[in-house]
């Protein structure tokens, strides 16, 4: 089980395959487990390389706070420790921006960007936007505070996997969830409160791809603008699935995935 050493904390990452080296990053509270029905998959063609970040899954868990760039720096140090830029990144939900704020910072690291159901910034223009994020992130403060990672897992299960045929994506995800420190998750929850990459949008110049689910509860419309304002990006759209395409829609989405790599060969 290989561990690397970098910024004062030793991150756990997994390595499958040959070729173009094709990094995935997951979402908030969740580990390189999201990526369980691609690893194979594309293992075919590339050299996958999946991670835990900081304060989750197997990885250490610093104190906080914690911010998008010094997620994207762990990254950088693991990407750089590896010798293996640049590398094509897949990033899902926080992850996303993760990975939008890497090609930003670093961008003679990345290759291509696969960005799933996230944005380079949350919606701030209006005050129906503001209150909205504002009670959403209060929301989850407030039952991880006072019921729990679990209680919160529950509550999300139900967002994210809602029809009857999900059941044990559901179960799943909760006792996954459960794992979750409630500190840690706290201080990656504000990292989310912080997105702002709107004004370094022009500087993203690597081939870009944002796969979108039809369900996913980021606006469409505001995925539509962001990659009109991206200097290479395109839009895929995967219908009938919600915010976690990787895990309800597998076989679409490594489809639109490898159909995005391949034409950048």
């Amino acid at each position: 089980m290989p561990f690397i050493q970098c910024n004062e904390l030793e991150l756990h990452y997994e390595s499958t395959g040959q070729g173009e080296p094709l990094l995935f990053v997951h979402g908030l509270g969740s580990s390189i487990r999201d990526w369980e029905n691609q690893i194979a998959y594309f293992a075919a063609r590339y050299r996958v390389l999946t991670l835990d970040l900081r304060g989750h899954g197997l990885s250490g868990r610093p104190p906080g706070p914690y911010s998008s760039e010094l997620f994207a720096a762990d990254i950088a140090e693991i990407i750089n420790a590896l010798d293996i830029a640049p590398v094509h990144v897949v990033g899902l939900s926080l992850g996303g921006f993760i990975a939008c704020q890497l090609a930003a910072d670093h961008p003679e690291l990345v290759r291509t960007l696969v960005v799933v159901n996230s944005v380079p910034g949350l919606p701030r223009d209006n005050l129906a936007d503001r209150l909205r994020i504002g009670w959403t992130l209060f929301q989850r403060r407030l039952i991880v505070r006072v019921f729990g990672m679990r209680v919160l897992g529950q509550f999300l299960s139900r967002k994210l996997f809602p029809r009857a045929d999900q059941t044990a994506l559901r179960q799943r995800f909760v006792e996954r969830w459960s794992e979750n420190d409630k500190q840690v998750y706290l201080w990656s929850l504000a990292t989310v409160a912080g997105w702002d990459l709107d004004h370094r949008l022009d500087s993203i110049s690597c081939p870009t791809c944002l796969i979108s689910g039809e369900y996913d509860f980021f606006p469409l419309a505001l995925k539509k603008a962001y990659v009109g304002r991206m200097p290479d990006a395109r839009l895929v759209v995967i219908r009938g699935s919600g915010h976690f395409t990787p895990i309800d829609e597998p076989e679409r989405f490594n489809k639109a995935v490898m159909t995005f790599l391949s034409s950048q060969r």
